[in-house]
């Protein structure tokens, strides 16, 4: 590995603040033990820095559904706030108390009893905040349970994300995963009723999936457990997993029923580093009421000053994208998050007609529910290696993931394209032309683009 290297002397302590200290990088740069000595600010800032530029290009980055782009007063904001720990409510009141408005007019937005109180809080991400989720319908089980030696069971789609498989491993919960096939890719009312029984803490339904952007029948589940529960007597709750969906549903079609106006769903999860338009990491937990959360989940810590209420995975952390999302609702409010989300479908829409006009793929699903394209060949081009073409598009410098759905249904590979806020018509158009370049060298034929280098040459002579 070829050495990075600073001169060690005196300029290079303080007193050259040039870029790149008077380029004066010959010595050894230690990457596996702290360095004996120090060096300029600037060279420290400078090293780091260059060595990023070997990272993708965040706006070209279509795997991830997390906000890479936020208003420079939001950056500003972030900045000034990043020393403010979170969970110091005592040294930080006002923040606390941001933070109980964004609870509630997230708990108002998706559809909480009017005569309930707010209840949640806000996590550094999806994972804990449905860990916290479950974690308080496992509480509230063993409450109501009868046999003592009995196992508590979790059931779910095989379309969750990770964190719900390291749920019951971790907290020693029996999962029962409903597998998908090559033809669906969701669950319903059927799958569910036939894993069910009185040792279930929870079902876990998805309002807008990971691998497809498809929905689960949440509807059809809650009427499913609101009968079991009338015939049997089990109280069984739904999780909503609304990680990506929880800020489309309401903008984009908020008449349907998936959130707190469905009586067995108990509590909600959302990633606001999604579409909540923050920067990661942050994500909110929310309870219909809060007899949802035993009591005895709740820590009164008094070691920070006054004494505080406590129920986290986690403990410090920094408090700038609770204040961000603020900012946002703020900023944007109802009529601003419902522009952007219609510019979102509008956009991932288009990038559909362009790839699908090709003629080489069609859609596994359509951008109804979530911004999100995927695509998968076409049965006359069933031999396009999908993997071979988000290779490809890493030399246009696109971040194109390929991927296979996950058991029974290992036999689909798909491409997957996030469409973000900072995701604009042109870049579309840009995306689709170098897809196109990126077949013809698959396929061993001239790009469009060198045709059309072709056709300008033959114009000039």
């Amino acid at each position: 590995m070829p050495i990075r290297k600073v001169k060690s002397s005196e300029d290079a302590v303080g007193t050259l603040t040039t870029t790149y200290s008077g380029r004066y990088f010959v010595d050894e740069i230690p990457e596996h033990a702290i360095p004996q000595g120090s060096m300029p600010a600037r060279a420290a800032y400078q090293l780091i820095h260059d060595e990023l530029n070997l990272d993708g290009n965040p706006a070209l980055n279509l795997a991830s559904f997390v906000t890479t782009w936020m208003e420079p007063e939001a950056r500003d904001l972030a900045s000034e706030t990043l020393n403010r720990n979170f969970v110091d409510q005592d040294e930080y009141p006002q923040t606390e108390e941001i933070h109980h408005r964004v609870v509630s007019m997230m708990g108002r937005l998706f559809n909480a009893p009017a005569d309930a109180e707010a209840c949640g809080t806000a996590t550094i991400g999806s994972s804990e905040a449905i860990m916290l989720g479950l974690l308080a319908h496992k509480w509230g089980w063993r409450k109501r349970r009868a046999d003592e030696s009995a196992r508590p069971n979790v059931v779910f789609g095989a379309d969750v994300h990770t964190c719900w498989e390291k749920f019951a491993r971790y907290f020693d919960v029996e999962q029962r995963v409903i597998p998908l096939s090559a033809e669906r890719h969701i669950i319903g009312p059927e799958e569910v009723s036939e894993q069910i029984d009185e040792n279930t803490i929870a079902v876990g339904a998805i309002l807008g999936t990971t691998f497809t952007g498809q929905i689960d029948e949440i509807a059809g589940i809650d009427e499913l457990l609101r009968q079991v529960k009338q015939e049997k007597g089990w109280d069984i709750p739904i999780h909503v997993d609304a990680a990506s969906g929880g800020f489309i549903a309401p903008f984009s079609y908020p008449d349907l029923e998936w959130d707190f106006r469905l009586e067995q769903v108990r509590s909600i999860n959302v990633s606001n580093h999604k579409f909540g338009l923050v920067y990661p990491g942050m994500g909110t937990v929310l309870f219909r009421d809060v007899e949802t959360v035993p009591e005895e989940l709740v820590f009164k810590i008094n070691y920070l000053g006054g004494e505080m209420a406590n129920y986290s995975l986690n403990f410090s952390r920094a408090s700038n994208t609770v204040l961000l999302q603020y900012y946002n609702f703020l900023r944007l409010g109802h009529e601003g998050y419902t522009r952007i989300v219609g510019n979102l479908m509008e956009n991932a829409a288009e990038l559909e007609r362009a790839l699908t006009a090709s003629g080489r793929f069609e859609l596994l699903n359509d951008a109804r529910y979530l911004p999100v394209v995927v695509v998968r060949p076409t049965g006359k081009d069933g031999g396009l290696d999908v993997f071979a073409l988000s290779e490809r598009l890493r030399e246009r410098g696109w971040i194109v993931p390929a991927y296979t759905l996950p058991p029974n249904a290992e036999s689909v590979a798909v491409l997957r394209m996030v469409v973000k806020e900072n995701f604009s018509r042109d870049m579309a158009e840009m995306l689709s032309a170098d897809i196109a370049w990126a077949l013809a060298k698959i396929d061993g034929r001239p790009s469009p683009q060198a045709q059309a280098a072709g056709e300008r040459q033959r114009r000039i002579c």
